[in-house]
């Protein structure tokens, strides 16, 4: 038997079943952070959001987030396709003036939202650079982590 749940007994790809479970509440938050370099934040910040030519970057990013987490099934192979409950995005800068993305997914299911998280942040942080990517090509998408979840087996909580 394989500890990846995604592997049969065969060790082939699998989908997991999840018609024997009960559906139940489930909500998981993701993070993306996107790094700039300093002239070009600047340049960029404005009334408490990034303006480029293109319009409001964070406004572009939230709905780029959203719409991208609603079509997880279709882009990750063995994920589950789920309606959403609620998604939310959230896009600020910190202190270090790094764009952290914040995605919540929400649903009562018999399967988890982790990876709608993870991919609704991680598209709206690529959306962010491609947002502003006229101004430098050395924007970096840091990274995307799991900060929490909760229902199914076990909760999750990073520390933050």
């Amino acid at each position: 038997m394989s500890k990846f749940s995604h592997i049969n007994a065969d060790g082939l790809a699998a989908m997991v079943g999840v018609q024997h479970k009960q559906a139940s509440l489930r909500t998981a938050t993701a993070r993306s952070v996107v790094e700039f370099p300093p002239d070009v934040i600047s340049e960029l910040y404005e009334m408490g959001d990034l303006r480029s030519p293109k319009g409001s970057v964070f406004q572009t990013a939230i709905l780029a987030g959203i719409m991208a987490s609603k079509k997880t099934g279709d882009l990750i192979p063995l994920c589950h396709p789920i309606t959403l409950d609620h998604c939310q995005v959230e896009i600020h800068l910190d202190d270090l003036q790094r764009v952290i993305i914040d995605c919540t997914a929400t649903v009562v299911a018999k399967t988890g939202v982790e990876m709608e998280a993870m991919i609704g942040a991680s598209i709206a942080a690529l959306t962010v650079y491609d947002m502003c990517k006229a101004l430098s090509h050395d924007i970096v998408v840091r990274e995307t982590k799991l900060m929490s979840k909760t229902g199914g087996k076990r909760d999750f909580k990073r520390p933050s």
